[in-house]
């Protein structure tokens, strides 16, 4: 099998994984999304420790702490991955599947709109159109829903800023997860000690079955991200945009088809003018890449391409993971 084909078929398995998320945080009830976030910080850190004890890196451990601005954008995006987490599985625990799927369908969206405020990049005017229909598409939904869907906006602007800060924090993928859950570590352990002290923790009270389920939640977290780290490397960036899509997908139909929540009509109109300003965005984006291929001589395309890795390797990925987004 080439490295390109087994790289997106990584690809594809690890956002089949994250799609799949909504069936299993229900599992750890009756412990609360807090709780539940706790210990996936938790056992996540353990994972990743382990996982660079096997492959022996350390050294850019040092380098990172000799870099104070680094550690603050670290600790940043630390913070705005425990929302997307908390916000994600309160939503899923709480019937809101379908509303979660949106947050992760208008992502694109806001990270357009923090390049333009924040970075003030300008727009091609088919970029525009995308936005005006994703704006619609939430005023639409606002209506449908009879409230702001705040579960979705939470998740797409705690998504979109962490994109950004890790855009800018240039840490290798696995790196950059350990450091995040390491940051929230302490918190993490404080929390799970004061419900344990307490007596309203549910970890070793509610059988064996959920005991574990709470500590996989660290491997299921860890999984995936390994998948993908393959796939970013191996995989046209392209072709990840592309595949970024059926995470939420899935969701959206584990939450209409799995879950039977409400889809009325207005809410049918709010998804569908999400889904064209996707499909317009997606358009552009293919263009654009088609008109940049051609204006760069072969000599370059193929001084530019990126190396293939094997597994032992994965650290040296470059591109931000996305799971950590369910």
């Amino acid at each position: 099998m080439g490295a390109e084909r087994r790289g997106l078929l990584l690809g594809m398995a690890a956002y089949v994984m994250w799609g799949l998320f909504p069936l299993f945080w229900p599992h750890l009830k009756p412990a609360g999304p807090v709780e539940i976030l706790a210990h996936r910080m938790a056992w996540s850190l353990l994972c990743m420790l382990v996982l660079l004890a096997v492959l022996r890196q350390w050294s850019w451990i040092r380098e990172l702490a000799r870099t104070p601005g680094k550690l603050i954008t670290v600790t940043v995006a630390a913070v705005m991955i425990s929302i997307n987490w908390g916000t994600y599985i309160y939503g899923v625990n709480h019937d809101q599947v379908v509303e979660t799927s949106l947050g992760y369908f208008i992502t694109p969206l806001v990270l357009i709109g923090i390049g333009v405020v924040v970075l003030g990049e300008r727009l091609r005017r088919i970029q525009w159109a995308a936005v005006a229909l994703g704006v619609a598409a939430v005023v639409v939904l606002i209506v449908a829903y009879g409230r702001v869907p705040w579960i979705a906006l939470t998740l797409a602007a705690s998504f979109a800023t962490y994109g950004y800060v890790k855009k800018r924090m240039n840490l290798p993928a696995i790196h950059s997860l350990a450091v995040e859950t390491a940051v929230m570590f302490l918190p993490a352990l404080g929390y799970l000690t004061w419900l344990a002290w307490t007596g309203e923790g549910t970890y070793g009270h509610e059988g064996a079955p959920q005991a574990l389920m709470l500590m996989g939640a660290g491997v299921i977290t860890v999984i995936p991200l390994l998948c993908f780290a393959v796939a970013a490397n191996s995989v046209p960036l392209s072709s990840i945009g592309m595949l970024q899509y059926l995470a939420p997908i899935i969701q959206f139909g584990i939450g209409v088809a799995v879950n039977h929540e409400p889809m009325p009509a207005a809410r049918w109109a709010g998804f569908g003018l999400v889904w064209v300003a996707l499909v317009v965005l997606t358009f552009d984006a293919i263009r654009q890449s088609r008109r940049e291929r051609v204006d760069v001589p072969p000599t370059a395309m193929a001084a530019e391409a990126p190396a293939v890795i094997e597994p032992r390797d994965l650290p040296v990925s470059a591109a931000p993971e996305r799971e950590a987004t369910s």
